[in-house]
């Protein structure tokens, strides 16, 4: 395996003509040609010796030449590089930043403002929007149980929210269905109101006290149910996704096995929501370019993320966006840092 060159191993020219042949590509999407660079301004350099200059860099592993076309595009390597060593960014204009901070002011529940301010960001870089939201502690409103089998019971649970959601518990030894009856009773009297937390240490402390009015086997029973929605919340991801419709461009519909590539990992939010939470790990912005990140490998996507804080400093979730390679990424990685930095001001 071949080590990329860095930008001061390039000869000046060769900067120029890279540079010139990445912002093109970005620009239209299209394989740009010698004849395309030696019309640009400020190159002085004839069409033949872009051309030599192009096929330096070719075999450098910074350009490539696609079967259909006599022009040159960049390849992975080659757009690292750029992000890393060439590209100068342009801040957000006046009224992208305000379409951003607008969308934010809501007084709604935080999820509205997240989900808002993805969308204007989906909307502001013609790529998806994508934002991990911190996670929330559920608060208990009702429980049941539904059985299964002798072995296994369905647990519902209510949060106050509204939101519904089910498991699959295993049943203690003995346990009937009036047990089942007071089990669910139990939970939504005593523990109706409380966080997951709270109610375990509810149970554990009327248990101890002997005040838990229950039988052995029903308090088994909750307190599985519990564990089990304790290590799913803790774990689950909370991933919202605005603006798929943009990665279906003019120029991406010419290879619509790619783009239905990209929106098919667009479902896995479990692996997107895993790939954002890497990027909580750092304090700055993370791009990921292609087959950097095995989940884009094949629809050949670029990932924009920064990770923005609470009141106190801790990162409490990511925001970015998923595009094409060939995305703005002068334009777009400003953007981004500017939601993180807006989303950081309101959790503050």
């Amino acid at each position: 395996m071949t080590t990329s060159p860095s930008i001061t191993e390039l000869s000046t020219r060769a900067r120029d003509v890279f540079r010139l042949v990445v912002e093109s590509y970005l620009g239209t999407g299209i394989p740009v040609g010698s004849r395309t660079i030696s019309k640009l301004a400020g190159l002085n350099l004839s069409p033949a010796s872009i051309r030599n200059v192009m096929q330096d860099l070719e075999e450098l592993g910074l350009l490539a030449a696609p079967h259909t076309s006599a022009g040159r595009m960049p390849t992975e390597t080659g757009l690292r590089l750029f992000v890393d060593g060439m590209m100068q960014a342009s801040e957000p204009l006046p009224e992208e930043r305000a379409a951003i901070e607008q969308r934010l002011i809501g007084g709604g529940p935080i999820e509205d403002a997240l989900a808002a301010a993805t969308a204007t960001l989906s909307g502001l870089s013609a790529c998806a929007g994508i934002v991990l939201v911190p996670k929330r502690e559920l608060v208990l409103r009702q429980f049941g149980f539904v059985p299964l089998s002798r072995e296994q019971a369905l647990a519902v649970l209510v949060g106050n929210d509204g939101t519904v959601e089910n498991r699959v518990v295993d049943l203690p030894a003995g346990m009937t269905p009036a047990m089942l009856g007071e089990a669910a009773n139990y939970m939504s009297e005593r523990l109706g109101g409380l966080t997951l937390a709270q109610a375990q240490a509810r149970l554990a402390a009327e248990i101890r006290q002997g005040r838990a009015a229950l039988d052995a086997v029903a308090a088994e029973l909750i307190a599985r149910g519990l564990a089990v929605w304790s290590e799913d919340g803790a774990s689950r991801p909370v991933l919202i996704v605005r603006g798929q419709a943009n990665l279906i461009d003019t120029v991406a519909a010419a290879d619509l096995e790619r783009v239905r590539q990209l929106l098919d990992e667009l479902e896995d939010k479990e692996e997107i929501a895993r790939l954002l939470d890497g990027a909580r790990a750092g304090q700055g912005m993370k791009i990921f370019i292609g087959s950097e990140n095995k989940l884009f490998s094949l629809s050949g996507s670029s990932v924009i993320a920064a990770p923005y804080h609470n009141a106190n400093g801790q990162v409490v979730g990511v925001v970015g966006v998923i595009g094409p390679t060939r995305l703005n990424y002068a334009r777009v990685v400003p953007m981004v840092d500017f939601t993180a930095q807006a989303l950081t001001r309101l959790m503050a």
